[in-house]
């Protein structure tokens, strides 16, 4: 490898610019840790003139990134624009496709397409480094590829977006509703002022939880269709309700073999105040592993952000610059399996269902009889009255039973005119 490499960045919102910042500033440093210089070279984004919070060298912009293959030499590539197709998936392929090195944090192309960009890859022997897709500065794609080589892996879980950790615990500590959270989320620059839907919905977890899944277990990125729930129903009702049974609400991604089939899921969950996992708080992601020998490793620390995702950019950068070649997913791409689907209908879980009824005698045994039918047993129950508004609310933590009894049960509540709205749905982590 030759002493100074050609670096280009692609995209310069939060994370791109900072990151071109860090490598400006950092060119020292980086040069005593691994006997190489940086030259950046390129750098591309819609609008040249934007007002950003680091300057720039405007003399080597580009508008359209895929004029710098042509007028400039470049070794290795930062692809930042944030998109699973179009541009974004375009400048990755011309990039390795020209040998050159690609380092990206963009989870939802490397979720999407990850597989066919590993085999470019392979085929052009360059890197395509990914850390900072998974959980921000958290080192835990090379954990696994690395550090737990070795082992057997059976589950990987944990808090993977930190806007959504963040909106729950805020809402718990503050007493204060969903939207208002977010709003103050929004001021304080963790979530999407716009749309910050794939926080919300569960996306951007599920995202990540491929990405884990194929790393941990040796598979092909998953293409089915999975069980994958968002926060957006949460209501600071249920985070009270929580509270009183010594409990906390996370959404929480999940990926495990069951059967030696591949179950992912994203959804929130209900888990015990004195559990590890119940102790994260605000933007913090956690990721947990359980395997043979290692027992359950934990990995801490801020998920998101462009201080954290410029961590686990610039540490991919080092390992490029060492000199060190290695798979995407940590096996060839042509190795790895094709695991699967476990089917979700067999899902097992308690349940915590709250449903906002009308005050009047015999809705309770409505609900018990129908949940019953569905052999679905009750393990604890909670009733407040609202006498003003002739209205009640009653909670139902349930025994374990299946997805499609919970989902067929559920359904036939929608046709009872006692039962105000459609009840809330959160499952006990087990």
């Amino acid at each position: 490898m030759k002493n100074t490499l050609n670096i280009a960045v692609v995209g310069l919102g939060q994370i791109g610019i900072y990151l071109l910042n860090e490598l400006n500033s950092k060119k020292k440093d980086i040069f005593n840790k691994t006997g190489k210089n940086i030259n950046i070279v390129a750098v591309s984004a819609k609008n040249k003139n934007k007002k950003r919070k680091f300057n720039f060298n405007k003399k080597i912009f580009f508008k359209n990134p895929l004029e710098i293959f042509n007028k400039k030499k470049v070794d290795i590539l930062f692809e930042a624009i944030g998109l699973s197709d179009g541009i974004s998936k375009k400048v990755v392929e011309t990039a390795l496709k020209k040998k050159i090195h690609v380092v990206t944090p963009n989870k939802a192309l490397i979720s999407k397409h990850g597989n066919e960009l590993a085999k470019l890859a392979e085929k052009n022997n360059v890197n395509l480094e990914f850390e900072a897709s998974v959980a921000g500065g958290i080192p835990i794609l090379r954990t696994i590829k690395e550090g737990l080589t070795t082992n057997k892996i059976t589950k990987v879980y944990g808090i993977l977006n930190g806007t959504s950790n963040y909106i729950l615990s805020e809402m718990e500590n503050t007493n204060q509703t969903f939207l208002d959270v977010l709003k103050k989320a929004q001021k304080l620059g963790y979530a999407e002022p716009g749309n910050p839907k794939l926080d919300l919905n569960g996306f951007d977890a599920f995202a990540k939880v491929r990405i884990l899944s194929a790393l941990t277990f040796g598979s092909k990125i998953s293409k089915y269709k999975c069980l994958m729930e968002g926060i957006e129903k949460i209501e600071l009702k249920d985070i009270k309700i929580a509270n009183q049974l010594d409990l906390r609400i996370k959404l929480l991604g999940i990926s495990e073999l069951k059967n030696n089939q591949l179950f992912e899921t994203v959804h929130p969950c209900l888990v015990s105040k004195k559990s590890y996992i119940g102790n994260v708080s605000g933007v913090m992601n956690a990721v947990i592993l359980e395997g043979k020998p290692v027992g359950e490793s934990v990995l801490q620390g801020e998920g998101a952000g462009p201080g954290p995702t410029s961590s686990s950019l610039l540490a991919d950068l080092l390992s490029i610059l060492r000199g060190n070649i290695k798979k995407p997913f940590g096996i060839s791409v042509f190795k790895l399996k094709s695991t699967k689907p476990y089917n979700v209908n067999n899902y097992i879980n308690s349940l915590y269902l709250r449903f906002e009824v009308k005050d009047k005698p015999g809705v309770l045994s409505q609900i018990t009889n129908r949940l019953a039918k569905y052999k679905i047993s009750v393990k604890r129950l909670i009733q407040t009255p609202d006498k003003k508004n002739n209205k009640a609310t009653i909670v139902i933590i349930t025994h374990k039973t299946s997805e499609i009894n919970c989902r067929n049960c559920l359904s036939i509540f929608k046709k009872n005119h006692n039962i105000l709205k459609t009840p809330t749905l959160i499952r006990l982590y087990n």
